[in-house]
């Protein structure tokens, strides 16, 4: 059984293969608006993994995801990327964060202008919260951004405008891409084949001061777009405001552009950025469903918006949690009359999507999967076989597998992953995401990070201020302490001192690693101890010292004094824990 929380064309996609598989394999479709007392097999929610408590089965939502796909936290893992990777990560734009980093954008533009002195700068302002183009607004120097209250309140990124994108029929465009993310762990990534190419609606051209204020020349936005008169609904799919990305392709293939190299570049890209979203996604995802106990699967369908450089390389504007579904627009049969007229595009787009993300969480796959035993490598490639005759009736699947298949390429780039990790690992108190001072105290202390020239009192320090400038930030106040963002800045500041002179990522790699190695050392240590291998008819190796007598939970003990701001965090993580 599959519960729904409204989803506009899973009716049709379900209906679809109803009609095609065997009544044994299909997937039922019920709606229970008012909850269900019985368990389903996939919940489908129309928001966030949050819409109602579940325990089991596969929802199509992470936990976290619409927090970590914001402009802001989005902005932040791809500049942590960045930082390490530059020359991989070029394809999101330079970026700023409003308000905090305002003095930052504008003694980073003069710079940049007084070293060259023909560089005429388009940026764009992007609300954190914004969407369907809310709030976007373009401008041609900093003191052009809206310092009005609401800054404060709805914080901004702004960044570098594309201003040579590549036209089609004199107009700009960009694709929305839908991605499946199947597994976090595994990591398991597919990439439907087609996508939606989104046009504006009038022609364009580069950004001047008197056409900056033009939105249906500079955003694609579909739902702002809709709004011209200029809006084209075409039947087909090679014309109108809203084709195929298929249909563009094909357009560039006849004018003899490499479409193979632009779709392994876009294949790239989408990988890139779920490495760099996945170490957050974690921190929520054990926060929500800790490990050992029992919870849901969880999968997503994400929308990437990208668009494509006059030189076809593609540049990654945003990534939506819950893209729209919808295959239908409305039309004014009179005024203030409408109706809903299917949309032939997003009917052939959309339903693909959803129809095959249902074959590749099939909960009968895992039964049949185990029942005929078939290789490791063939299950991860294709659904296993149905009965026969039932899958024969489908089309073959929209989506393509990415990830693991181009893993080896990749896995070089997950050392944020690798840094969220040990995170998670001093957590202690499961539910939390963010880190206490004890916690920090013990990463540094069980992977011997301390020596003379960087006390536990410099540890304390370190600790303090970097946790309170993030959070200054307000990024969440839900708890105090360390969230993974500020976690990461300090391991990065702790990779520097150690390993000088080495690029960075160079630096966090080889910490990484020697961390790596320390903690399992001293897994390894304990394991002996456990199983009474160090120990000899009750004796202790002369080396040993007699274990010190169980204390209290409440009582904390340390070795020196502490500035009265840890004290107090030291308070609240114990009371916490």
């Amino acid at each position: 059984m599959m519960e729904n929380c409204s989803a506009c064309c899973i009716c049709k996609t379900a209906l679809f293969l109803h009609s095609s598989l065997d009544l044994a394999l299909t997937l039922h479709r019920h709606q229970f608006p008012f909850g269900r007392r019985l368990p389903c097999d996939i919940y489908w929610h129309g928001v966030s993994f949050h819409d109602s408590n579940i325990f089991s089965g596969q929802v199509n939502k992470f936990p976290g995801m619409m927090e970590t796909v914001r402009k802001i936290t989005l902005s932040r893992a791809m500049r942590t990327m960045q930082d390490l990777f530059p020359l991989e990560y070029n394809f999101y734009p330079r970026s700023w964060i409003l308000p905090e980093e305002l003095p930052l954008f504008v003694a980073e533009v003069r710079m940049m202008k007084d070293s060259n002195p023909s560089w005429k700068p388009t940026f764009i302002v992007k609300p954190d919260g914004g969407c369907q183009g809310d709030g976007i607004y373009l401008i041609k120097d900093p003191s052009d951004i809206r310092l009005t209250g609401s800054i404060q309140i709805r914080p901004a990124v702004v960044q570098e405008y594309i201003c040579k994108p590549l036209l089609v029929d004199k107009m700009k465009f960009d694709i929305r891409l839908y991605v499946l993310l199947k597994s976090l762990e595994p990591l398991e990534i597919y990439i439907a084949k087609d996508g939606l190419s989104r046009f504006c609606t009038e022609p364009y051209q580069e950004p001047t001061l008197k056409n900056l204020h033009q939105v249906f020349m500079h955003l694609t936005n579909y739902s702002l777009n809709i709004h011209s008169g200029n809006f084209i609904h075409s039947d087909s799919v090679n014309t109108g405001s809203k084709r195929t990305f298929s249909s563009i392709l094909c357009r560039l293939s006849s004018r003899g552009a490499d479409v193979k190299k632009l779709w392994s570049d876009i294949i790239s890209l989408v990988i890139k950025t779920i490495i760099a979203l996945t170490p957050e996604l974690k921190v929520y995802y054990q926060s929500d469903i800790p490990a050992g106990k029992p919870g849901p699967t969880c999968f997503q369908i994400l929308g990437f918006d990208i668009l494509l450089m006059k030189n076809l390389k593609p540049v990654l504007l945003e990534v939506n949690a819950n893209p729209s579904m919808r295959i239908e627009h409305e039309q004014e049969l009179s005024p203030g009359v409408f109706e809903n007229v299917p949309s032939p595009v997003d009917e052939e787009v959309k339903v693909a999507v959803i129809r095959d993300t249902l074959r590749l969480v099939d909960p009968q796959k895992k039964k049949r999967k185990d029942t005929q035993c078939p290789s490791a490598e063939a299950a991860s490639e294709e659904p296993p076989e149905a009965a026969p005759g039932a899958e024969a009736a489908l089309p073959s699947l929209c989506l393509k597998q990415v990830f693991p298949k181009y893993a080896k390429q990749f896995s070089y780039l997950r050392l944020v992953d690798r840094v969220a990790a040990l995170f998670i690992r001093f957590l202690g108190v499961r539910g939390t995401t963010k880190l206490g001072p004890t916690g920090f105290r013990t990463f540094i202390r069980n992977c011997k990070l301390s020596n003379s020239n960087f006390s536990m009192a410099a540890v304390d320090i370190l600790y303090i201020d970097i946790t309170r400038r993030w959070n200054s930030m307000g990024i969440d106040h839900k708890d105090s302490g360390m969230c993974l963002q500020a976690f990461v800045e300090a391991f990065f500041c702790l990779a520097q001192k150690k390993y000088k002179s080495r690029p960075l990522h160079e630096q966090v790699a080889s910490l990484v690693e020697l961390c790596e190695c320390r903690l399992a050392a001293l897994h390894g240590k304990r394991l002996l101890w456990g199983c009474g291998l160090g120990q000899r008819h009750g004796a202790l190796p002369a080396t040993a010292t007699a274990p010190s007598p169980p204390r209290p939970r409440h009582q904390q003990v340390f070795g020196l004094q502490k500035p009265p701001q840890l004290r107090a965090l030291v308070c609240r993580d114990a009371a916490g824990s």
